[in-house]
């Protein structure tokens, strides 16, 4: 099996030009040289993740229908793009995009900035109506029911190149989770509510396929890793990290390294075998593994691997594509957990953090290699990577099943430097500000039902989630500086009634 990668080098975006055969060939060669151009421009921006292909102009209900046939068998395409240069009349869209499979962005935009008032004529206005076009196929889009992002303006525009990049992190993070496969190893934590969930629809609305395995099939292959293999990752250990002293070469606890070492080697080989690009573990069905993994999850999860604890394979989806989305952006993403609060008045904290599982693309510096008890799981000492997560802006996102569909409830927040230094929580951690105000933001989570994992990623911000919540045809409910409590408390009995209807009988 490859190597998973976050990378998003293999995907492809197909430009597509509506126009008519009514225009004749010369203005039809105008219109492909333009729209080649426009695709050309779309792909140099430096904003635009992904490759953009451009595809001859489409001019007929057969070719338009063959496009996105072509579209959804290809697994390199993420998504299309469609900008009508012309006029295009939309009953020749309707077969096309009742097939299309793939997530659409439709670009409202023309070849020129400005108008050359002086020497227009009816052949310039034939050929650049746009304005025109794109309305009849917003028309036909909206008809249809067919789901879009829309972005208007000239691609000179960072403004609107920023919007197409980031439609496309976000139709990476889809296309990515239907390439996904999922190991549980064991079962979620007894008796918690929020990690259990419909697995079945969740391959139906994501794509990803969520199974179980036992904790002793990972056991096996952590045993099977052989000394030179770990002599090997425990010295890569020591280059990359600042090892403490007692788990170093020669130090009264190395051999607990080693297990760790050794649990990375196996659950990654695990991985890599099955074609898994997420997993879930359990401190409550253990088997075999001497420790609770953490320094091996950690660095998956750096990797790119989407991970739960405590069997929350829906937060592992959520990891890995956050992990996508924000591929060749500075930070990452990582599970996190709502764990205590700072309650000053006026300097109300949150302090996330997990029992070891927390991702180090969370920051910048050194994490330091510790070792240090663990309350519970009845194992013995685990190893672990400690750090703060570096300040800046970031998003925790939870997603919760609601019986009827998926929530999405995504908090912006501002991570922070903690107020004082923490010698005595060993783990990796992160302090934040959440917006629009402690109150505000922790009722309206709780409102929402929203799940105490969560993803955090610095690497992309709330508007790749709500193009991806869009593209899958799920809920999302977001909690930034516009949010207020009654606002949102109407939001959520809203989406109530509409998601249920939605559904039809």
């Amino acid at each position: 099996m490859p190597k998973l990668t976050t990378s998003l080098d293999a995907y492809e975006v197909w430009f597509l030009t509506g126009s008519q055969n009514l225009y004749g060939e010369e203005t039809l060669q105008q219109v492909a040289d333009q729209s080649q151009e426009i695709a050309r421009a779309l792909g140099a921006a430096s904003d635009v993740p992904v490759k953009v292909v451009w595809k001859p102009v489409l001019k007929d209900s057969e070719s338009i229908r063959r496009a996105a046939l072509d579209a959804n068998s290809d697994d390199n395409v993420i998504g299309l793009i469609a900008w009508m240069h012309t006029f295009s009349p939309a009953k020749m869209w309707i077969s096309g995009l009742d097939a299309l499979k793939k997530p659409l962005l439709h670009l409202h935009t023309q070849a020129n900035v400005e108008l050359p008032w002086s020497s227009i004529d009816m052949d310039f206005m034939n050929l650049n109506q746009a304005a025109h076009g794109d309305r009849e196929f917003g028309y036909i889009q909206t008809r249809l029911g067919v789901s879009r992002k829309t972005v208007v303006g000239h691609v000179s525009n960072p403004a609107v190149t920023a919007q197409v990049g980031t439609w496309m992190r976000a139709a990476a993070g889809w296309a990515a989770t239907h390439e996904l496969k999922l190991a549980r190893f064991g079962d979620n934590m007894r008796y918690v509510a929020v990690t259990e969930g419909d697995k079945t629809e969740a391959e139906l609305k994501f794509g990803v396929q969520v199974n179980t395995w036992g904790v002793n099939d990972l056991a096996d292959a952590v045993a099977a890793a052989s000394e030179s293999d770990i002599d090997a990752l425990v010295a890569e250990y020591e280059e990359l990290y600042d090892v403490v002293p007692e788990l170093r070469k020669g130090g009264d606890r190395h051999s607990s390294l080693r297990d760790g070492a050794a649990i990375e080697l196996g659950l990654r080989s695990f991985l890599e075998e099955g074609g898994f690009g997420a997993f879930t573990t359990s401190f409550e069905d253990l088997g075999a593994l001497k420790q609770l993994p953490g320094l091996a999850v950690q660095r998956l999860m750096a990797e790119g691997y989407g991970f739960g604890a405590e069997g929350d394979w829906k937060t592992a989806i959520l990891v890995r594509a956050a992990a996508v989305m924000g591929s060749g952006l500075p930070g990452g993403a990582s599970l996190m957990e709502d764990y205590t609060y700072h309650l000053v008045p006026g300097e109300e904290q949150i302090l996330g953090a997990h029992m070891l599982e927390v991702s180090p693309s969370l920051t910048a510096t050194k994490p330091t290699l510790e070792i240090h008890p663990l309350g519970i799981g009845g194992k013995e000492d685990p190893v672990r990577l400690v750090f703060t997560a570096d300040p800046g802006p970031a998003v925790v996102v939870a997603m919760s099943d609601m019986r009827d569909r998926f929530r999405l409830v995504a908090n912006v927040v501002d991570v922070i430097e903690p107020a004082e230094a923490l010698p005595n929580l060993p783990v990796g951690r992160a302090v934040w500000k959440p917006e629009p105000s402690f109150s505000t933001s922790a009722a309206a989570w709780l409102t929402a039902g929203a799940a105490h994992h969560t993803v955090m990623t610095n690497a992309v911000g709330v508007d790749v989630f709500r193009d991806f919540a869009a593209i899958a045809g799920t809920e999302l409910l977001v909690i930034d500086n516009e949010t207020t409590l009654d606002g949102f408390a109407r939001e959520v009995r809203w989406n109530n009634a509409y998601y249920r209807l939605a559904q039809g009988f």
